[in-house]
């Protein structure tokens, strides 16, 4: 059974951190999430005014986040002194967990700095673990080159088209995660098998696609009908995508900015473990 739009959502402009600017397609109201995906960013600037600033020091709970960096170059660094280096085309896959406190900041002066952050919910069983990190180098994930001269990139989860299997360095996990960046030439059509009862979504940042004869635009996010594959065809000038699918949860959110629980009292556990700075204490530090 093909795919169809459900829903299409326009990305709104914001700031975030200490100031970048940047587009927010999923979580700028509680209504507009997708199970198991909580917010989806877009940053693209070669502006330094709009993300020379970065994210300084803030904390996490209960979530996971994915950070694609298309280009540009950034640096993470946490309250235990862990760092890491994202490049043109890498992603760092952060479990938040019982809590971390990290930094986000551009490595550059200048020059585009494009990319993406998405967060992914965590169920009630793991949101006390202990936080953990994968920095992915883009030659790690794999491309097909597709006929037409269009390419799949796989970031997360594994997928079968025309005949070729891609296996992302990131797979499995409670929510199973598909996310891939797809390129296409004017014209070309792809289409791709997702898991029926998994959520999905397109999110086009480049050019526009249709699907089952509707247009979705640069900047718009899609949800999308069940089914068990999607067919997408690039407009004339060509498209750059996301697709993402992921399993649903199923259970209760609760958030408070940074914090995301199933209740309102983790809510209130959460602010204040973090003000005591306990946070990130491992249970038998408490």
């Amino acid at each position: 059974m093909e795919r169809t739009l459900l829903n299409t959502i326009r990305s709104l402009d914001t700031s975030d951190g200490a100031g970048v600017r940047l587009k927010r397609a999923l979580g700028y109201n509680p209504m507009v999430r997708l199970d198991p995906f909580l917010m989806l960013d877009a940053f693209s600037s070669e502006n330094p005014d709009d993300y020379i600033a970065g994210f300084p020091p803030h904390p996490h709970r209960g979530f996971e986040t994915v950070t694609y960096l298309v280009e540009g170059h950034m640096r993470h660094r946490d309250h235990l002194g862990n760092e890491g280096d994202l490049t043109q085309g890498g992603v760092q896959w952060m479990t938040a967990g019982r809590g971390i406190i990290h930094e986000e900041m551009p490595q550059q002066k200048d020059g585009l700095l494009r990319g993406f952050q998405l967060w992914i919910n965590l169920p009630a069983a793991e949101k006390m673990t202990a936080a953990g990190y994968r920095d992915v180098a883009d030659t790690e994930m794999p491309r097909l080159d597709l006929a037409s001269g269009g390419q799949i990139k796989a970031i997360a989860g594994e997928v079968t088209v025309a005949g070729e299997l891609l296996t992302a360095p990131m797979k499995g996990g409670s929510t199973d995660p598909l996310y891939l960046d797809v390129k296409l030439r004017p014209g070309e059509a792809l289409t791709v098998p997702v898991t029926q009862g998994y959520n999905s979504f397109v999110y086009v940042f480049e050019g526009l696609i249709t699907v089952a004869g509707e247009t979705v635009q640069q900047d718009h996010l899609a949800t999308l009908t069940d089914g068990d594959h999607l067919t997408v065809e690039a407009g004339r000038e060509g498209a750059r995508l996301l697709l993402l699918a992921g399993r649903p949860l199923g259970e209760p959110i609760a958030q408070y900015g940074p914090f995301v629980m199933n209740t309102q009292e983790e809510i209130n556990q959460a602010l204040s473990d973090y003000r005591n700075g306990t946070l990130t204490a491992e249970p038998s530090q408490l």
